[in-house]
């Protein structure tokens, strides 16, 4: 029996404060009110019984292993609070999350990052030599290990959406390419275009700097490093309002993005599902990030079976042919997010047996250790920063896609069909609030197989060939 729902918008009344340098302050999720004149979204679900489908299959799979048949919960941090995060050579370092808990019909973006202050510390000395240069995977490191052909030039734009405006973007873009070797992408010459969530160049929305300010920044450097040829557009939503960021999602398509990558996500519910629309548009490939939270219920839109959901990885240096190590993505309180829709039915093009509906992710790339500049921090964190999270990864993929100069023509799931450019990634898990057996029973939708896993979906990129 098809329920019918209807939703309609509280409104909150915020206010603006100064910020130091004059500029308003950017309007956090907590400061936001919700969207007035917004029309009510009516729209068909069945929560109640998808939902209760992926929790019985969910919990045969831990049952047939003799584990505690209970999921784990998404973990999330207060705002401001500091993520324990490891790195892949074993140590703990602590990471931020860019962006506060989001408020209800809210998305959050899933950048991480961490100051690196010995380096911040003598480039603002003055020094010069080996203690100026960034530590973490660079451009040149993303191309090695994933064997992209990056002076290729396949003639495509990838948009990136995110919620806000970051007024030092296109110069802090231009430091990180000139210090990897990268050609210059500059506005002047429509490389790199910016605009807002109805696709004009003014006004912008308010800055958030320090929140979805890294979250742009990492994304436009992601997609820099997979595809330097390619042009990029960043269409900057007025907020992280679910309905505002999928107006942007919209824009970019209609302003003629190939691909489209978004870093952000929701809990899946019956009001973001009324938006699912903006996330399937013909002759465009879209990318969203898998979510930070391990193995849990599934995040929106990276939910969607219109869209490629990507995994997070780490990457190791390694002896052997490849000439580097690959493991799902887990650090301390965050790993690389893997779910099973109650919403979304499986697509043809999925066959793994365990979950009903559509299951998270596709495909996975680097998601730890990455040097990203950004000059917009407060003196002492920036500007170069490590970022981590699988805000990182998709926009990897999303550059992939471009470089293989398909995403015009390319359907939904073309990875499936085409798996042979991958590499299988087979060693970890992602499971947070328990171990293995008793968060999946170390079934595939947590622990990392050969073959397809949840947590890394079929592989990382092994050139385009896949893409």
């Amino acid at each position: 029996m098809l329920t019918r729902v209807r939703f309609t918008d509280a409104r909150h009344k915020h206010s603006q404060q100064a910020q130091p340098g004059g500029l308003a302050a950017a309007r956090t999720p907590s400061q936001l009110p919700m969207k007035k004149g917004r029309p009510a979204a009516f729209i068909k679900v069945r929560p109640a019984a998808m939902a209760a489908v992926a929790a019985i299959a969910l919990a045969a799979v831990v049952t047939s292993a003799q584990a505690a048949a209970r999921p784990a919960q998404a973990s999330g941090q207060p705002t401001g609070a500091m993520t324990p995060s490891g790195r892949a050579d074993g140590g703990v370092v602590k990471m931020r999350a860019a962006c506060p808990r989001a408020w209800p019909r809210h998305a959050r973006c899933l950048a991480l990052y961490q100051p690196q202050v010995v380096v911040n510390r003598a480039i603002a000395s003055g020094a010069r030599g080996a203690a100026t240069q960034p530590q973490g995977w660079g451009a040149a490191d993303i191309e090695s290990a994933y064997q992209l052909p990056v002076s290729r030039d396949p003639h495509q734009t990838v948009a990136v959406v995110d919620a806000y405006s970051t007024p030092r973007l296109a110069a802090d873009l231009a430091t990180y390419r000139h210090h990897y070797g990268l050609p210059a992408c500059p506005t002047s010459t429509g490389c790199l275009r910016i605009v807002n969530q109805d696709g004009n160049t003014s006004p912008l929305p308010v800055p958030d700097p320090g929140r979805w300010g890294v979250e742009e920044t990492l994304d436009v450097a992601m997609v820099s490093a997979a595809c330097p040829r390619c042009k990029i557009l960043v269409v900057e939503a007025s907020s992280p309002f679910v309905a505002d960021l999928a107006t942007a999602e919209d824009t970019a398509a209609r302003l003629g993005a190939q691909v489209i990558s978004n870093s952000y996500g929701v809990g899946e519910t019956g009001f973001s599902q009324a938006y699912a629309r903006a996330y399937h548009h013909a002759g465009h490939t879209i990318v969203v990030a898998s979510g930070d939270h391990g193995f849990t219920a599934a995040s929106f839109p990276a939910n969607l079976d219109t869209i490629t959901a990507v995994g997070g990885t780490q990457l190791a240096r390694a002896s052997n042919a490849r000439g580097w190590a690959e493991r799902v993505w887990k650090a301390g309180g965050s790993a690389t997010g893997s779910g099973c829709s109650a919403y979304v039915a499986k697509p043809f093009w999925q066959h793994d047996p365990h979950c009903p509906g559509r299951t998270t992710a596709d495909v996975a790339a680097l998601a730890w250790n990455i040097a990203i500049y950004d000059s917009s921090l407060t003196p002492g964190t920036g500007p170069w920063l490590k970022l981590g999270g699988t805000s990182a990864a998709a926009p990897l993929i999303a550059g992939v896609y471009a470089l293989a100069g398909n995403a015009a023509t390319i359907k939904p799931g073309y990875p499936y069909q085409h798996p042979h450019a991958l590499y299988d990634i087979t060693t970890g898990n992602n499971a947070l609030t328990a171990p293995p057996a008793a968060a999946c029973g170390r079934d595939y939708l947590c622990v990392a197989k050969p073959g397809y896993d949840a947590p890394t979906g079929l592989g990382t990129p092994n050139g385009t060939g896949s893409f």
